[in-house]
């Protein structure tokens, strides 16, 4: 299944309180119960205007409706096509070229 980039602006995120950000949190997972098992939350990263999120699901249009329901921006959505860390050095051409 692929697995997406998510980018919400949210000017000065990086003041969100805790409770801000459990709130968001909470919100996020009542809309993902309600939409099945098709769409799945892996990790979010608060930067200073924004969230930056890693998903799985089936195409655009789901991360999209998702975002939607939940009242959040997704200013950017990117299919993550590969993915490389220091180790991929040492990898055959082959196998980075695919999502590990």
């Amino acid at each position: 299944m692929p697995k997406y980039l998510i980018y919400r602006e949210i000017p000065e995120a990086a003041n969100l309180t805790a409770d801000d950000l459990q709130g968001i949190s909470t919100r996020s997972r009542e809309v993902l119960r309600g939409m099945g098992p098709d769409i799945q939350w892996i990790q979010s990263y608060v930067t200073g205007d924004g969230i930056t999120c890693v998903y799985i699901a089936p195409n655009e249009e789901m991360i999209r409706t998702h975002a939607s329901r939940g009242g959040f921006p997704a200013t950017r959505v990117s299919e993550i096509r590969a993915t490389i860390d220091p180790t991929s050095a040492d990898t055959a051409p082959a196998v980075v070229k695919g999502i590990a």
